[in-house]
């Protein structure tokens, strides 16, 4: 066994401690004393805001890094920044390791605004050479089309779900992108969380406790078993927008 084979290791058997009612408890009562704070609003990722948890970010890259795709497929885009991350990463990839089947990897991302200063700055970004827009629900028929297609061309494919968070639409996102995800690859469901916040936590929004992308992804994995939750994940980070959502296919 390697040095880094014995750290990670050990690391596997200290987040298997984690997993335990005390922490988790006072993992919640750190989120909820942030509510109402745009706590997630205060990151950015190479200039652009990028509204996800430090934890989630640094999981993020450590994914991309060890599935190695070619194609990250990403539904929301607000300001960018998580286009900047998938970019970003994507080039650091082919500097490591060639593309295997095209001549750079690439993030498609899709949102049914794409807001004109957002689209400006993404444009005028010197990662934009490695993003394709397209502006539409990504629940349209005619959108996700034009997603499978573009797709085509790609080898190791992997998809993040951040747009509207109630249950019926992620589960659409769902049917219609996750089995563009390859063997070995994840599906990233984010604000799976929002199942476990208090009662009226989203007065403002149509999704809340029982409508939501959790209870989306539970009802997909009723008829897919080609998907399962990486428990280890959450158990890692603890404060994460995303419990029971980093779903890998195998």
């Amino acid at each position: 066994m390697t040095p880094y084979e014995q750290f990670k290791e050990e690391c596997a058997k200290e987040i298997a401690l984690q997993d335990n009612p005390e922490i988790w408890q006072k993992t919640k009562e750190w989120k909820r004393s942030l509510a109402g704070r745009h706590y997630t609003y205060h990151f950015e990722w190479l200039g652009r805001p990028i509204i996800q948890y430090p934890q989630d970010i640094v999981q993020y890259q450590e994914i991309v890094w060890q599935t190695k795709p070619d194609l990250i497929i990403e539904t929301g885009i607000a300001h960018g920044g998580s286009l900047m991350l998938s970019a970003s990463m994507l080039a650091l990839l082919d500097l490591s390791i060639p593309p295997p089947t095209i001549k750079k990897r690439m993030v498609l991302g899709i949102d049914i605004d794409i807001r004109k200063h957002n689209k400006e700055a993404i444009e005028t970004h010197f990662l934009s050479d490695r993003i394709k827009m397209i502006e539409g629900s990504s629940v349209d028929d005619n959108i996700a089309k034009q997603v499978k297609e573009y797709a085509k061309d790609f080898k190791s494919i992997m998809l993040s779900l951040d747009s509207n968070h109630t249950h019926d639409h992620v589960l659409q996102e769902l049917n219609l992108y996750a089995p563009l995800v390859t063997k070995g690859n994840y599906c990233i469901v984010f604000d799976t969380s929002i199942e476990d916040a208090p009662e009226n936590s989203f007065p403002n929004r149509p999704w809340g406790k029982g409508n939501n992308p959790k209870t989306a992804v539970w009802e997909f994995l009723k008829t897919h078993d080609e998907f399962v939750i990486d428990k280890d994940i959450p158990n890692k980070l603890l404060i994460t927008v995303a419990p029971d959502g980093y779903l890998r296919r195998v």
